[in-house]
């Protein structure tokens, strides 16, 4: 019922920044205000762990604050992920996640983003 598609992964150097974003689509009866939008991430051999919620609340897992912000624009139905000073420890796909009470929650393809130098 909900499409997402992941961009912006890249190799970066440590200290380095990026932009993830994520465009939803394909639900015409649900309004994307009203999706609670997250980022997750995984590293193979390791669970999904989420990185940044953008619903009632904004939240960052302990590891990105101050360095993550989730942004989101609902007029265009993107939500976005803005990464400052990446570190290795943040190589992982990063997957953007929409729920909603009544879909469900759907997961995008997810985009790479590997720091290293």
């Amino acid at each position: 019922q909900v499409q997402l598609m992941e961009s912006g992964g890249d190799l970066v150097q440590p200290g380095g920044s990026l932009r993830l974003s994520c465009a939803a689509s394909g639900s015409s009866g649900v309004t994307f205000s009203s999706l609670a939008m997250t980022w997750h991430r995984q590293v193979p051999g390791k669970e999904r762990e989420l990185v940044a919620a953008a619903d009632i609340l904004t939240r960052y897992a302990d590891s990105v604050k101050g360095r993550f912000t989730i942004s989101r624009d609902n007029t265009k139905n993107m939500v976005f992920l803005y990464m400052n000073n990446l570190e290795p420890e943040d190589t992982a796909k990063y997957y953007c996640r929409a729920c909603g009470a009544a879909i469900g929650c759907y997961w995008g393809q997810g985009t790479q983003v590997t720091v290293s130098s």
